[in-house]
């Protein structure tokens, strides 16, 4: 295993560096004022963003290169450290329209979609002009286990009738998302992985009805959202259907991978600017006469959150490399310690950093709160830990047992 990174991978680490350095960072805080302040809705000078995002090619960097047009050809391991710098800002991986839920669902209509989907969805979003929302999991069933899914996706000639609710359906409250990705069972009589299917619902088709915002720790996660959907006798075309009946949960499966990736690159991208921050911070302050950077404890919390943060970025970066070589299932125990590994990192190592602060860690005049939060939020979303090292302990029993 060779982590060096390539050159096309280094030159665009260096200009997303500077863009972040040159118009991120430096409204940062106004960002997070306005849309506060402003619930559900965008950031004036957001779009302004993106336009230059792009005409520094800088734009849809995630999709890997065996995507031919829709990808700028990069590997997943190339594209990683990518989403770590990002990750230094919580909003900022929009800019480059590499945020979820928008990647997986590009990815899902990019691999899964036929060419009028794409026409329809999948060139707009990569285009930045419209946002997207993906809706599975449900609040009546433990929807860790997809195949606990009961949204019903019925027939009726050509049309599909679709019924249920849904919720932490993430990006649903987003005044830009035009298009929802909605899981349900289209046999449930079928074996126990080919029941769910996948299909496209436009915004504000009749009998879609969001519900509520759901906060997370407090918070609303505006103008993104987290939302509650109610899908009552919703009529969509049978063309809406993604592949065919019974490939819902390959998708699925399909579609979190590269994710997990993502997110976790962006977790320690989180972290290493908490431990950026706590270094500043200790080296600027005094207690009892004495700099904080020079108390023993405080060295000792800096030492470790420098080796957890390496560790899980190799960890990370591993399970990237793995995914280019041999595919989502060659990789599947690597992305399961990731899930398990990252985001607990990044609450240990932000943790430390606001406790190093103070009272002004857990205020609103520094990112720290929020990156805690996004990473206590990761340790559920996308399968809780317990899914992950249920499934990675039994498959490392397994494996002993061949050997």
């Amino acid at each position: 295993m060779n982590f060096e990174y390539t050159e096309k991978s280094k030159a665009l680490q260096a200009r997303v560096d500077r863009f972040m350095q040159d118009h991120i960072f430096p409204i940062e805080q106004e960002y997070y004022e306005f849309v506060e302040e402003n619930l559900w809705q965008i950031f004036p000078g957001q779009e302004q963003l993106k336009e230059l995002a792009k005409a520094e090619g800088l734009w849809n960097l995630f999709l890997p290169k065996e995507y031919n047009d829709f990808s700028p050809g990069l590997t997943n391991l190339e594209y990683a450290p990518l989403a770590e710098l990002m990750g230094r800002v919580l909003w900022s991986s929009q800019i480059f329209n590499c945020s979820a839920p928008d990647t997986g669902n590009m990815e899902v209509l990019a691999k899964y979609g036929n060419s009028a989907q794409q026409e329809q969805w999948l060139k707009p979003l990569m285009a930045g002009k419209i946002r997207s929302a993906f809706l599975m999991t449900e609040p009546a069933v433990a929807s860790s286990d997809a195949t606990n899914i009961e949204t019903s996706i019925v027939r009726d000639g050509d049309e599909y009738v679709i019924n249920g609710r849904k919720w932490w359906s993430s990006g649903a409250m987003n005044p830009d998302t035009k298009i929802y990705v909605v899981m349900g069972k289209t046999d449930p009589t079928a074996q126990r992985h080919v029941q769910q299917s996948m299909i496209l619902v436009p915004a504000g088709t009749p009998g879609v009805k969001v519900i509520r915002p759901l906060k997370v720790f407090g918070a609303v996660d505006s103008p993104e959202g987290h939302a509650e959907v109610e899908l009552k006798n919703v009529r969509v075309p049978a063309s809406n259907l993604l592949v065919e009946e019974g490939s819902g949960f390959a998708i699925a499966q399909g579609r979190l991978g590269p994710g997990r990736i993502h997110h976790c690159m962006r977790l320690i991208g989180a972290a290493q600017r908490a431990l950026d921050l706590m270094c500043v911070r200790v080296a600027q302050r005094e207690t009892f006469g004495k700099r904080i950077a020079d108390y023993s404890s405080i060295r000792q919390d800096i030492a470790k959150s420098r080796c957890e943060i390496q560790q899980a970025r190799l960890l990370t970066l591993s399970a990237a490399d793995k995914i280019d070589r041999f595919g989502i299932k060659g990789a599947k125990d690597l992305i399961a310690m990731i899930k398990i590994v990252v985001p607990m990192m990044t609450c240990t190592v932000v943790d430390r950093a606001i406790q190093a602060h103070g009272g002004l860690g857990v205020c609103q005049d520094t990112p720290l709160a929020g990156f805690w939060l996004y990473g206590r939020s990761i340790r559920i979303a996308d399968g809780p830990d317990e899914v992950h090292m249920y499934q990675l302990g039994r498959n490392t029993v397994k494996s002993m047992m061949k050997a």
